[in-house]
């Protein structure tokens, strides 16, 4: 940085890491980060199959899929790419897990999408159709709480959402929810796919990776508590 820069605060959060990782720690937190992306590609691709309704930024790639001969995945890969950008511009700079989280879930639903596993599933039962919905929601609680705690970066929507709370001094919880709300609406408008399952998913996405934060015994901000310790 310039000297003009010099007294300048420092971005409130960079999600980069900035300690050193012994070689071994980085390959079993990669691993621990593609299981992660990969299930939560799974899960989004069982709330698809369930056609009840899809979270709102699956609704903003389903809009843009609609007008424009992109896949689902290749959408929802573009999305993640504008929102690193926008992030960047605000000083939060991508950890190594931004990029894998904008390349490899939207590349693991294409992937899921393309095999026709579930593809039936809009024609079954509603029971079945709601199991399916709400399967995927502990599914993507799951896959978060394990890229998230593997440590190599935020994802794209929560860099975005740290951007824009540091910004105009919002609360997280209300940065989140105009980031929501805002693809919702855009992907409703486009022609996504909005129904009693994206509401669903609203109210128990939360409560889903709430859960598996515990399991591991991470605390809010994805750091292992258990870890940390016992290496006091």
């Amino acid at each position: 940085m310039g000297a003009g820069n010099r007294g300048a605060p420092r971005p409130v959060c960079t999600f980069v890491a900035t300690r050193t990782i012994p070689k071994e720690h980085l390959i079993a937190r990669s691993v621990r980060l593609l299981a992660g992306l990969f299930l939560f590609a799974l899960g989004v691709v069982f709330t698809l199959h369930a056609e009840l309704g899809i979270s709102p930024w699956d609704v903003l790639a389903d809009g843009i899929q609609i007008h424009t001969p992109l896949s689902f995945g290749q959408a929802v890969i573009i999305i993640g790419a504008v929102l690193i950008v926008v992030a960047m511009l605000f000083g939060i700079n991508p950890g190594p897990g931004t990029l894998a989280n904008m390349l490899l879930i939207g590349l693991f639903i294409d992937v899921l999408l393309a095999t026709s596993m579930g593809a039936a599933l809009d024609q079954s039962h509603l029971v079945f159709r709601i199991a399916t919905l709400l399967g995927g929601v502990v599914i993507i609680g799951l896959g978060s709480a394990l890229y998230i705690g593997a440590e190599l970066g935020a994802g794209p929507r929560d860099s975005l959402m740290v951007s824009v709370a540091s910004r105009f001094k919002l609360s997280v919880r209300t940065s989140r929810t105009m980031i929501e709300g805002s693809a919702l609406l855009a992907g409703a408008i486009l022609g996504g796919r909005v129904g009693i399952g994206t509401a669903v998913f609203a109210v128990t996405i939360g409560p889903s990776v709430h859960f598996f934060f515990d399991r591991f015994g991470m605390d809010p901000s994805g750091r292992r508590v258990v870890a940390e310790q016992e290496g006091h």
